[in-house]
């Protein structure tokens, strides 16, 4: 054998020693995709549960989006129930003071009675209709301000103009032309009244003054 054949076959089995020790570095590699294919189907794995859970809450998003448009639809409609029968209660309780006025006026207007009974009658059902209507307001914390001779406050009451007054000190209310109302601590209408102004008072007269000579002489008419 010569010696060049001797050497390729050197070079053969050094090359069949190398590729005798490849399947070793071949499962590296195979480790390696296998890692890398665990690690997609664990990112699948993971997307599939985001997009789950992104349609919970997409779902539950669309249900209270449903629930609060029915509330808002349904707080809408009780608001405007409550502004058109606010006044329910208040009208309830005028309605018998409706039927004690209108069988006033039926009394007074009968026939058989005079001029003078019919005026009485009159009188009469005014004045206890004046009384139920102020229980009724006084029911719903509706009062009247009291003014008459009390100081002038211009947070309940309006100037409606002054007289002078011998009775009264400055800025008591003397007459009331309209009665104000509180609707519990709200100032409703205030009270139309005259202001008192005090009458000057007269100069003091003295008895006697001096004059340059120092004799006294005294004033006032003769």
């Amino acid at each position: 054998m010569t010696e060049e054949k001797m050497e390729d076959r050197s070079i053969e089995a050094d090359l069949s020693d190398d590729h005798a020790e490849s399947p070793f570095e071949d499962g590296g590699m195979g480790e390696s995709e296998a890692g890398a294919e665990q690690t997609t189907e664990q990112l699948k794995s993971e997307l599939q549960e985001a997009v789950r859970a992104g349609r919970e809450f997409e779902d539950r998003f669309m249900r209270l989006y449903a629930e609060f448009e029915n509330y808002r639809k349904r707080a809408a409609r009780e608001a405007q129930d409550t502004r058109k029968f606010a006044n329910e209660a208040m009208v309830k309780e005028m309605l018998p003071v409706i039927d004690n006025l209108e069988r006033a006026i039926q009394s007074s207007s009968c026939r058989e009675n005079t001029q003078e009974d019919a005026s009485v009658r009159i009188l009469e059902g005014v004045t206890m209709t004046l009384k139920e209507i102020l229980k009724v307001m006084e029911r719903f914390h509706v009062k009247p301000i009291e003014a008459l001779e009390k100081p002038f406050d211009p947070n309940f009451h309006e100037a409606v103009g002054r007289e002078e007054s011998d009775e009264y000190v400055d800025n008591i209310v003397i007459r009331e032309y309209q009665k104000g109302y509180l609707l519990h601590d709200r100032l409703i209408r205030p009270a139309m009244v005259v202001v008192s102004r005090a009458k000057p008072s007269p100069p003091a007269v003295e008895e006697a003054v001096s004059d340059d000579h120092g004799v006294l002489q005294e004033t006032g008419e003769e």
